[in-house]
């Protein structure tokens, strides 16, 4: 029976040992904040990246792959998960919500329980809290005597090289002539802009470099015929009006995947081809996992995108909420077509004062430009309210600038994609349909971590939230009847959307302003924003100023929006100051960053 056991055993052991070897290493190469206009292989001519290039020419290029976020930590959120970030909570950037981390494991977790050693080298930025950062991580170095004596691995190295902030500083000391680059149609062609591209060129230029460091040191190792590499971008940008951003240069990456003759049954194609597969960022995990045969646990929110099992997508998603100070709510769903974006808050400018983007001198030259009144309709659009919906043909209007949303061509598409975004928050539980410190305020009041809040109906009813949002967002006289009926729901986030609704239609459509006062007492902090709004826009600056100014002496939770609001209406700060001033509601910090713009000291 021993002898048995013993043969047994030893079987396994040499079984096991032939499936770790038949298993592929992956090496991960990501680089921030660049979309696929910075990459020679996609199409720029003035593109300097000889070394991303030739990895296309051995690999596969994806012309479709897109960013759940426009913006580092709800995407990188999103990648460690395999979850979206609005559907945890995550979404606003730096906020550092909990999820339950018994429920949801990192997928390097995942990875290492299937015999992987795992390595991040070393960006991580995952914007969750409860959870050290670095914790599923074997190391955070690049060392590749250990990698070829730990096989099989996987093994992630960022490059910051192409970081937004290196395109910061001096424009006028560049590598390139400013003449020999291609300007998207958004922007003014004006010397500091052309020069502010070419900075950032050279920047890529050096990130490219260190993507061919990585794979010479790859090859020297001898670990090249085992390794899978993947290149990606964590999300479109830098230039203003990119990262941050639910257009295409906001979420539009490149994505290149070389496979080595060991695992050519992985292969999509021939190797140099061109792949058409719609690819969202949220499906990388799964595929990773598929990839080095690592449990795949059904709370996994993407698809498998490459080898054997192989799933169709039809549709992407992406999101913005909260940027740093700024607070927006945008949606966009997609196909390989058609861009739909639907924009929760119209009335909030796509161009709002950013203190971190307007360091940049392309941001401030193009800001100086329009305020000479020297931009027209496309170059001047980005400094002026949202429509509440947009729709791009991609195909022909990369750019996304000519709203077709209008075009009874097009009426179909509107509602095929609409449908989709619909169907898609109801089943991931879409976190963002109220504002960011509402949900928290829901969150910590019923004990719960907000992906578990959400999916809660009782506390957070998705389908009703989204119907309400839905009426207020059509901007429809016809629905004022459904407004004021969602007024007075018991739902605080209902009542919210009716005032919104309210607001949308003022001042186009007369709203029953004793209906709107009576909000100034609601329970939500939010509704009480709002309704401040509709009065002030009719006339009534007191009542406003009064209820603006109370809560933020209070340390209302709505005290960000508040800031927010007040420079939008851009009639100066003077009637808030000392209220701002005793304001100490903190925002993670972002309360303080308003009143730095604002110079409230």
């Amino acid at each position: 029976m021993n002898r048995c056991l013993s043969i047994a055993l030893l079987f396994w052991s040499v079984c096991s040992l032939t499936i770790a070897d038949d298993r592929p290493n992956i090496l991960w190469l990501t680089c921030e904040d660049n979309n696929v206009n910075w990459v020679g292989c996609y199409g720029n001519p003035h593109a300097d990246t000889p070394n991303i290039d030739q990895l296309a020419k051995e690999g596969f290029q994806y012309m479709h792959c897109y960013a759940n976020a426009p913006v580092c930590a709800p995407q990188r959120s999103t990648w460690i998960t395999g979850v979206h970030a609005i559907s945890m909570g995550t979404h606003p950037m730096r906020s550092r919500y909990p999820i339950p981390h018994d429920k949801i494991k990192y997928y390097p977790d995942l990875l290492k329980e299937a015999g992987y050693f795992v390595g991040n080298d070393r960006k991580t930025d995952y914007n969750i809290g409860g959870r050290d950062d670095g914790s599923p991580w074997d190391t955070k170095k690049t060392d590749w005597e250990s990698l070829k004596n730990n096989q099989p691995f996987f093994m992630v190295i960022n490059s910051t090289q192409s970081h937004e902030s290196k395109a910061f500083g001096d424009v006028n000391q560049t590598k390139r002539d400013p003449q020999n680059v291609r300007l998207a149609k958004y922007h003014p062609d004006i010397p500091v802009i052309r020069k502010n591209y070419a900075h950032y060129h050279d920047a890529v230029k050096k990130m490219d470099s260190e993507i061919g460091t990585a794979l010479k040191k790859l090859e020297e190792s001898g670990l090249a015929e085992n390794t899978i590499v993947i290149h990606n971008s964590d999300h479109g940008g830098v230039i203003a009006r990119s990262k941050r951003y639910l257009f295409n240069s906001g979420t539009h990456c490149p994505l290149i995947i070389r496979i080595p003759e060991k695992f050519k049954h992985l292969r999509p194609g021939d190797p140099g081809s061109k792949v058409d597969d719609l690819v969202s960022f949220v499906d990388m995990p799964k595929t990773w996992l598929d990839l080095c045969g690592a449990e795949k646990p059904d709370y996994l929110q993407g698809k498998v995108f490459l080898g054997p099992n192989k799933e169709a997508r039809e549709y992407h998603v992406s999101f913005r909420t909260r940027m740093d100070e700024r607070c927006d709510n945008v949606r966009a769903v997609r196909d390989q077509r058609f861009l739909l974006i639907r924009n929760y808050m119209p009335y909030a400018p796509w161009g709002q004062h950013l203190n971190y983007l307007w360091r940049m001198e392309a941001t401030q030259a193009w800001e100086a430009h329009h305020r000479a009144g020297k931009t027209d309709a496309i170059t001047g659009r980005f400094f002026g309210t949202k429509p509440p919906m947009e729709l791009y043909d991609t195909h022909q209007d990369p750019d996304n600038v000519h709203n077709l949303i209008d075009d009874p061509k097009y009426s179909d598409d509107v509602n095929r994609l609409s449908k989709a975004l619909d169907q898609w928050q109801r089943e991931i539980f879409d976190a963002g349909l109220l504002p960011e410190s509402e949900v928290v305020r829901r969150s910590e009041q019923s004990g719960k971590t907000i992906y578990e809040m959400v999916r809660t109906k009782s506390l957070y009813d998705v389908e009703a939230l989204q119907s309400a949002a839905s009426t207020a967002v059509e901007q429809d006289p016809a629905n004022l009847d459904q407004l004021y009926k969602n007024l007075d729901s018991d739902d605080d986030g209902v009542r919210y959307w009716g005032i919104v609704g309210l607001f949308n239609l003022q001042p186009k459509h007369e709203v029953d302003l004793n209906r709107v006062r009576a909000c100034l007492e609601d329970s939500s902090h939010h509704v009480r924003v709002m309704a401040a709004w509709i009065l002030y826009r009719d006339g009534d600056r007191q009542a406003a100023q009064k209820c603006w100014n109370e809560l933020l002496e209070s340390d209302s939770y709505a005290s960000l929006k508040i800031f927010n609001v007040v420079d939008w209406i851009g009639d100066g700060i003077e009637p808030y100051r000392a209220s701002m001033k005793k304001c100490n509601f903190s925002h993670n910090g972002y309360v303080d960053r308003m009143k730095e713009y604002m110079e409230i000291h």
